[in-house]
């Protein structure tokens, strides 16, 4: 565990990687791109943003996994007040396709087409997970990871897709997660054979996207350095593991390990009702 720490610590900062950022509008899909400045057959991820969120509140979060060597790719799309969780997973999907289909930055970079994975927050953590299950049904390579971080209730929820996926997952919740309406991390983990959850300590799950946002107006909490510091380890190792088989970060793909600035949920606790989350909410 003393090798995991170090390796927690070290996760938190960036890696050794110069960065790239490119367009993907270039192929015709709305969105940014960070690259390694240079590798082929190389790990990539498609990363999807939270409702009404620009994908330009996770430069710094796409950029730290660029920086450990993944491809880190964001469809800025679905950003209306009535977003489709459906066609975001869809363009997920897209993205994948075109960060495996085309030489990336100045010709010196590529994409394994089987060292795939997909993540998100919040809503677009439920769309990560619709992505897998599509593309799992529908003769397409099955991404190897996926990670739904701090995921958001969506019509439909994620918890039937997740049911069936055999591909693993990574569920982050944080603490005050069972008395939210918004948030459903911990059903989705359940329902999810292959996923292991963390809950992030004294984590928030709007927390991770970056700047200051107008959803604070609506009480939807801003922007928290220690959560993005918290979850980029946690997302860094979990994919490096699973995307390039790096036994040295098994331990962030094991369910039963408790991680840096983690906890596991107390299987004493009680378990919440609808009317809990409606007190909670009003409090």
């Amino acid at each position: 565990m003393a090798r995991t720490r170090k390796l927690f610590a070290a996760l938190t900062r960036r890696g050794p990687h110069q960065v790239l950022r490119g367009d993907l509008a270039f192929a015709g899909l709305p969105g940014t791109v960070y690259t390694p400045a240079s590798g082929f057959n190389l790990p990539g991820v498609a990363f999807g943003h939270d409702w009404l969120t620009s994908v330009d509140r996770y430069e710094k979060t796409l950029q730290h996994l660029a920086s450990w060597g993944i491809v880190a790719a964001a469809p800025n799309t679905e950003r209306g007040p009535a977003p489709s969780v459906l066609n975001l997973a869809f363009d997920l999907g897209t993205t994948l396709d075109i960060i495996t289909g085309v030489r990336l930055g100045p010709g010196k970079i590529s994409v394994h087409p089987t060292k795939l994975g997909v993540a998100g927050h919040g809503f677009g953590g439920s769309a990560a997970v619709f992505a897998a299950a599509g593309m799992s049904g529908a003769g397409k390579t099955a991404p190897k990871a996926v990670a739904a971080l701090f995921p958001s209730v969506t019509k439909p929820a994620a918890q039937q897709p997740a049911a069936a996926l055999k591909i693993p997952g990574l569920v982050l919740s944080s603490p005050d997660d069972p008395q939210s309406l918004r948030t459903d991390a911990q059903d989705l983990a359940e329902a999810w054979p292959g996923a292991v959850l963390h809950i992030v300590r004294k984590g928030k799950s709007a927390g991770l996207a970056e700047k200051r946002h107008f959803t604070r107006v609506l009480g939807v909490p801003g922007s928290d350095r220690r959560t993005q510091k918290t979850v980029r380890a946690l997302l860094t190792g979990f994919l490096l593991f699973h995307l390039t088989g790096d036994k040295a970060y098994q331990e962030f793909a094991d369910p039963e390990v408790v991680l840096p600035n983690t906890e596991k949920p107390d299987p004493a606790a009680e378990p919440v009702t609808p009317e809990d989350r409606i007190v909670a909410l009003l409090k």
